[in-house]
This record gives C-alpha cells, structure tokens and sequence, in this order.
C-alpha cells in the first residue's frame, strides 16, 4: 500500500500535478494581512500591513525590543500612502506612497517615514522622522492594529494599537486649498448648470466662515434650478441669518419646514421650527 502510494505521489509530481495542488492549497497565515482605506475631507489614506497576535508573550521591550528599528508589524515592512501633501505631526509629507517605521521606547517612540516603499530601510530616504509619546491601554489588545482616528474635517490620527501600549500621530491636510481651487474652477467654467454644484459650493462657504454673500448667490442658483430639496432651503436659512438677514432666513426656514414635512423627514422639521423660533427672538 505504501508503495502504491508512493508511486501516486511520484507520478503527481513528474505530471505538474503537485504545483496545481499547492497552488490550490490555502492556509492561515500567522500575520494576516491587514488594510486601511480612509478619507479625510477629500484626501485619501491607505495602509497595509500585517498583523501579528500576542499569544501569550511579551511584546514591548522583549518581542518587539526597545530602542531598535522596527518595521511596525511582521512579515514586509508597512506601507503608508497619501493622495495628497500631508503634515505628520508638523513635518511636511508629499503625497505618494512610503514604508512606516517605528522605534519603540518605554517613553517615547520614533515614527519613521521611508521614501522606500519595498525592499527595507535605506536611512538615506528617511522623508520624515518624529516622536510621539505613547499611552498605556488598560486591556490587551491580541491582535495588531493599525487606524485612522479622531477623524475631523482636515485633521486624523493614525494609531498603532498592540498589546497594552497605543500610539498616535497625527495627520493634517490642507483640504481649504483643494477645495476652494476646486471650486474656483467648476465656476470659471462650468460644464452645465448643475444644482449640487452650487449647493455644495455655498454649503462649503457657510460651513467654513467664507464670503456669505457668495454663498447666498450661490444657493439662490442651486434653487433656480431645482427648488424641491428641503435640506438647500436650510442652508439658505443659515446663510441669511450669517447675514442677519433674520425675516428671509425665517422665510425660507417655512419654506424648507413645508418641504421636510412634504418628504416625511421629521428631523429637518425640528431644525426649522427650533430655528425660526431662534430668529424671530433677533428680528
């Protein structure tokens, strides 16, 4: 029988056989494989890494040991790409994609940004390096992790979480500079009249503290075209009363109330009642 099989296996191998098999063959990996994808405003951020599990060990200051380079996971060293100019904890970043390498230290971490995004560490393309300080977790956390938190509209934190030890650093893009060269540029030459567009573009301005009375124009284009959304009458409202303009800001709030009422949207009827109630206390 021995034999029998031995001549199977033989004849599976000098026929290709077996590499078929092996390619089909799919096990756990020790460090599976771990992926980011977040945006921030409208910049985008992407990590892969693997991720290694406690099981049982000590990972800082013994697995992981202090003072020494290490490639912030197992397996391939962790990569870090930016769509757009990034500042790391102050240090500018070009957008790209780059390696992330770490320093472990009881008090303080080094974060390194390699040019190289394969193929290990070559000191030479360090693009940035920065300390952090890192924070004692009250629970394990078995298995590594990387994430995007603390998420604002032009600012994050990337962390690294493993075991009883978390560590931050933070991100900030300049998202007023796109946007408003976005903005700049669909209004020299639009390709239609495009209600969203307007409307985004006077939301960003209100939200943002810009030109009020731009924004105004703006959104008056965006009805123009079409006058059905509830939620573009709030924003009207709200750019009137930046405007003090407190009796069209209550007049377009019941515009914006009949219509929320209308769609069955109970939410933005309380946002205009509260907010005519607000104006009529300013007129």
């Amino acid at each position: 029988m021995k034999n029998t099989l031995f001549r199977i296996f033989a004849i599976a191998i000098a026929c290709g056989c077996w590499t078929s098999v092996q390619a089909q063959l799919e096990t756990p990996a020790a460090s599976p494989l771990g992926k980011v994808e977040q945006k921030v405003g409208v910049m985008e951020i992407k990590i892969e890494y693997s991720r290694p599990g406690v099981k049982g060990r000590t990972i800082f200051g013994d697995l992981v040991p202090f003072g020494e380079v290490w490639r912030t996971g197992a397996n391939a060293p962790t990569t870090i790409s930016f769509s757009d100019p990034v500042k790391l904890e102050g240090k500018d970043v070009p957008a790209g994609k780059y390696s992330l390498y770490t320093i472990p230290g009881e008090q303080e971490w080094t974060i390194i940004i390699n040019k190289k995004a394969s193929g290990g560490r070559d000191e030479k393309e360090d693009q940035a390096t920065f300390k952090v300080k890192p924070t004692a977790l009250t629970t394990s956390i078995e298995t590594f992790t990387i994430n995007v938190t603390d998420i604002r509209t032009s600012t994050a934190n990337v962390e690294l979480a493993w075991d009883k030890t978390s560590v931050k650093f933070r991100m900030e893009f300049d998202v007023d500079k796109k946007v408003m060269a976005a903005i700049k540029k669909a209004m020299e030459n639009p390709l239609s009249d495009v209600a969203s567009m307007y409307f985004q573009s006077a939301s960003y301005y209100y939200e943002n503290g810009k030109d009020l009375k731009q924004a105004l124009e703006w959104i008056n284009k965006s009805l123009e075209i079409n006058s059905d959304p509830f939620f573009i009458w709030r924003v009207k409202s709200q750019i009137q009363a930046g405007l003090k303009d407190y009796k069209g800001a209550i007049a377009s709030a019941e515009i914006g109330k009949a219509k929320a009422k209308e769609a069955g949207n109970a939410q933005f009827v309380k946002y205009n009642e509260d907010a005519i109630a607000e104006w009529k206390k300013m007129k």
